[in-house]
């Protein structure tokens, strides 16, 4: 005899099921700031060069950036579920190597594979949560809770990542990895669902996963290594040339292929192109801001790394309580065009806010005014971005358009670290060459650095505005391809 099951069962289900979802992603969001408070503990233990250091970072980036458009569309191909699990399993595992790694090989290449794991579980965690929730309200909530872990993990690797390193070891920012992946392995099993997005076909497009993989590795490769080599050393300039080559070659490949790995198609979907250009644009401003205004406040400031980490908490906070219900009524309420444009507005006045901090800065009135404008904004935003990325397309393909929407932020946050630290550093040598003080010349190029981020944020809010379809989802398998 089968037992029915209530519809109020099956909704506490699928809120059950997205805690174990965002539980899973939470290890993938601590994993990119917890890093960055031990890495002088790493430094000095593995005997790392300041150079060689930067590896500890980019190995992980490199993947991630580089997969993520293959782990969505392997996802959509052979199961969000599964390809969930399976990176899950690798991330664990992964972290389990990081974590005994007693030399520098050893570290960089477990962080590698990493990055590589982490990919597949950014890429298709998102797709799930769109699997389990195909009613407008119930999606914004859940997207808004999504959107919470990805605000408050960032916080919360830093202060975690001191606590840890302070007072165990480095060796723990990764193994505290694997209870968490433990837990997530087990209840996923339980809770998703084998049937969540069945593909009827499984045919993999090989040349366009190794052209388009190949093509934002080497485009990763050469803007993390851009202040190195020198932006305009032919080394750098070659591998962009490959890497725009590679990507040519695959918009090529996916025109001719029965199954892409890709449908260009997917472009002609308005609310998915701003967005992914909407994202880069932000992503510029926000990676650069998160890094640099951290070295603010430690190196102009005088701050400790676990002062910087209580520093950014009130705007993780303002981010999470917007994620948690405010965004998503936004959205209700306002569509997605609205909330979106006003959320970038509003970073980017936090963004010029900190491009007029001080040197003999003060918390509560030069850092503290920023921070909550900034994660207002980013609270605001980050769901209706989503959103607006995920709702043109059918089940079977949102995995692809979550890896998009990743790949997008990642390149753009890998970009614009690069090129706005570059140009914080250049403006520095400038007015020391002059003779300027040292922290003056430090405080002008974080300075010049914030408003070229709120530049681009502004133009993410213009564009926004302008450009994105104000809608709150409608059918996905109903678009016309």
């Amino acid at each position: 005899m089968t037992v029915p099951v209530s519809p109020a069962a099956k909704s506490d289900h699928r809120w059950l099921a997205l805690i174990v979802l965002c539980l899973g992603e939470l290890m993938i969001v601590l994993d990119t700031t917890i890093v960055n408070v031990a890495l002088p503990s790493i430094q000095t233990d593995l005997h790392f060069t300041q150079t060689s250091l930067a590896w500890v970072v980019n190995a992980y980036m490199l993947t991630f950036g580089g997969f993520l458009l293959l782990g969505g569309r392997l996802g959509d191909l052979y199961g969000h579920r599964r390809l969930f699990l399976l990176g899950i399993g690798c991330f664990t595992l992964a972290s389990l190597a990081c974590g005994l790694a007693h030399n520098q090989e050893t570290l960089i290449w477990a962080r590698a594979f990493q990055g590589l794991a982490a990919a597949v579980v950014s890429a298709v965690a998102l797709s799930l949560i769109m699997d389990l929730f195909s009613e407008p309200a119930d999606r914004a909530k859940a997207v808004g809770v999504y959107g919470f872990v990805c605000a408050g993990g960032g916080s919360l690797g830093a202060l975690l990542g001191g606590v840890l390193t302070s007072t165990l070891s480095w060796h723990w920012i990764f193994l505290v990895n694997l209870p968490i992946g433990a837990v997530v392995i087990a209840l996923s099993l339980r809770l998703l669902s084998k049937t969540l997005n069945q593909h009827p076909s499984r045919d993999l497009d090989v040349a366009g996963a190794l052209t388009v993989t190949a093509s934002l590795m080497l485009a990763v490769y050469a803007i993390v290594n851009g202040n190195e080599m020198g932006w305009g050393s032919l080394r750098t300039l070659a591998q962009l040339v490959v890497a725009v080559g590679l990507l040519l070659a695959f918009l090529v490949i996916e025109t001719r292929v029965k199954t892409p790995l890709m449908p260009l198609r997917l472009f002609r979907l308005r609310n998915l192109a701003i967005a992914n250009i909407v994202g880069v644009l932000w992503a510029v401003a926000m990676f650069a801001w998160f890094f640099l205004s951290a070295l603010y406040m430690q190196l102009v400031l005088g701050y400790t790394p676990f002062e910087v980490g209580l520093a950014f908490l009130p705007a993780n906070l303002i981010m999470a309580l917007f994620s948690l219900g405010i965004s998503a009524k936004l959205v209700m309420r306002f569509g997605i065009r609205l909330p979106l444009a006003v959320g970038l507005a509003l970073a980017t006045l936090g963004l010029l806010l900190f491009a007029q901090a001080p040197v003999a800065g003060h918390f509560l009135r030069d850092v503290l005014p920023g921070m909550v404008l900034l994660g207002l904004g980013a609270g605001i935003a980050f769901n209706p971005l989503l959103l607006a990325a995920m709702n043109d397309v059918a089940p079977s393909e949102s995995g692809l358009a979550s890896g998009m929407v990743n790949t997008a932020f990642m390149m753009g946050g890998a970009l614009g670290l690069a090129a706005l630290a570059s140009l914080a550093a250049a403006r520095t040598e400038q007015h020391l060459a002059a003779g300027g003080p040292a922290l003056s010349a430090l405080n002008d190029g974080y300075q010049i650095a914030f408003l070229v981020g709120a530049v681009f944020c502004a133009l993410g809010a213009g564009l926004a505005a302008i450009m994105m379809r104000d809608k709150t989802g409608e059918d996905p398998d109903s678009v016309e391809a």
